[in-house]
């Protein structure tokens, strides 16, 4: 039985992000392979956190710049080790190296940081994105612990894309694996057009793309609502602030709801999805969930970024304001669209996001690399070149952390 080690940056909260979600799921497909699969977190723990012991994953609170986690991996030997975001390799890889060395090294990128970043900085400047937004520390840190691991998970074609000509990436140490989804489970049937009402949104408020976009529907909802004087915008999403509740308007049919208990349920109770994201990186879990329950979304090119190639986006994508209040009232009123992007999305996730081909690839992945893995490594002298120097940087920098700290 081979034994697999996550280290996450945070405890999975499948009802709060995307990135929880993709978590879980991630997890649930080891454990389908009958391995022993243990969950390692310096985070604390917190209300909306997945029950692990239900999913029959075994937990551990670990400790930063600390000796311990030296004698707990010791112990534990893992045949598998997967980082969650590039933060926690450089925080354990090297103490996985030492004590582990024959351990598979994964990392779980969920999106691209430094793409995040460098969008979110232009944003500010209210420019595009260029080269030198690009090149930042961020970066820096986040493709050397690429480089570093034995296999990268990309969640975006775009970003395989920006990691092969932009950083010169091997496309042996990258694998694409977007966001899974079990069709037997997706309802074949949901809401009619007639059974539903409203329009909606969701998104974790700590994020910082969804924020912008509560911030950016202030200035989109009153030009909606003056096509449509009845209609209403219901915003959800875990862990508002109170600027967030501040916003909350019903004389103009502005909701900030806050948490949802099913956000599928909320989803499909709407006609249509709107996600107006002026930045970010990766794919957006609120969209998917859209497809999944055939509620047609309106986005940006940025928020429909990699989840698509050939296929029909089931809804529309707009950047001018004006261009997305016309798309929203349209297909709002017109039940004959409103139901052909409905119909698109079932295309879309049997062409995209099907579990079983996605998760029959990545164990495969996994398989294939560790039974080469010495050969695997050789064919990455850079990859070897940072663990020899970068990572010993780091580990000097956590051993006088440690003993500042005592």
């Amino acid at each position: 039985m081979k034994k697999i080690l996550v280290i996450g940056y945070v405890w999975p909260e499948p009802n709060s992000s995307a990135a929880g979600t993709h978590m879980l799921s991630l997890l649930r497909s080891f454990k389908k392979q009958d391995w022993l699969v243990e969950f390692a977190t310096p985070a604390q723990k917190t209300e909306h956190m997945t029950d692990l012991d239900f999913e029959g994953i075994t937990s551990k609170i670990i400790a930063l710049n600390c000796t311990s986690f030296d004698d707990y991996i010791q112990i534990f030997q893992p045949d598998i080790v997967m980082f969650d975001r590039f933060m926690m390799e450089e925080q354990f890889g090297w103490r996985i190296d030492k004590y582990c060395p024959n351990a598979l090294k994964i990392l779980d990128t969920e999106d691209l940081q430094c793409l995040r970043n460098a969008r979110h900085s232009a944003h500010k400047k209210n420019r595009d994105m260029e080269l030198v937004d690009l090149h930042s520390d961020i970066a820096k840190r986040e493709i050397a612990a690429i480089l570093r691991c034995d296999i990268s998970l990309i969640i975006s074609t775009y970003e395989m894309k920006l990691l092969s000509d932009t950083f010169k990436i091997s496309s042996k140490i990258l694998h694409h694996l977007p966001f899974m989804v079990d069709l037997k489970k997706v309802q074949g049937k949901t809401k009619s057009y007639e059974e539903r009402i409203d329009f909606m949104t969701i998104g974790n408020f700590r994020h910082a793309p969804n924020w912008d976009a509560v911030l950016y529907l202030q200035k989109i909802w009153p030009l909606i609502r003056k096509e449509l004087p009845n209609a209403q915008l219901n915003i959800y999403g875990s862990y508002p602030p109170p600027k967030a509740t501040a916003l909350h308007n019903p004389k103009i049919g502005f909701h900030i709801k806050g948490w949802a208990d099913n956000a599928l349920e909320v989803m499909e109770n709407a006609k249509l999805c709107l996600a107006p994201l002026r930045f970010g990186a990766g794919i957006k879990g609120k969209l998917l969930d859209a497809m999944i329950v055939g509620t047609p979304s309106i986005t940006t090119q940025i928020g429909a970024e990699g989840m698509f190639d050939d296929e029909v986006w089931p809804g529309a994508i707009a950047d001018n304001i004006h261009d997305f209040v016309h798309q929203a009232v349209t297909l709002y009123q017109d039940e004959n669209k409103w139901h052909h992007a409905k119909t698109s999305a079932n295309t879309l996730l049997k062409n995209k996001y099907d579990r079983a081909l996605l998760e029959k690839s990545f164990i495969s992945k996994i398989n294939e690399t560790i039974s080469e893995l010495e050969v695997h490594r050789l064919g990455n002298f850079t990859g070897s070149m940072l663990k020899h120097h970068t990572m010993a940087s780091t580990k000097y920098m956590a051993q006088w952390i440690e003993a500042k700290n005592k």
